[in-house]
């Protein structure tokens, strides 16, 4: 199963750490990772597999948030990532 995991804020040191750390140590394996800096806000999207992962879609994004608190954090089965931008 893959997800999209997206985060957006202030920029600041350590972001894209904060967010590999949590899903290395939950067995998310990162496929691929698109990054910006926009003036000063930090925009991030990551393709991710979780079909060896040790935590849910819902437990993923809640420990992402706890290890980034400043940034917006979403993370979504791709099934739902697709729907919602099918026409």
């Amino acid at each position: 199963m893959r997800a999209i995991i997206t985060v957006v804020g202030k920029d600041m040191v350590g972001i894209l750490a904060g967010v590999s750390t949590v899903c290395a140590k939950e067995s998310v394996n990162v496929l691929e990772v698109t990054q910006s800096i926009l003036q000063e806000f930090f925009c991030m999207v990551m393709l991710v597999d979780l079909s060896g992962a040790s935590v849910t879609v819902p437990e993923l994004q809640k420990k992402i948030e706890e290890a980034n608190p400043d940034m917006t954090i979403h993370v979504m089965h791709e099934d739902i990532f697709n729907s919602m931008h099918r026409i």
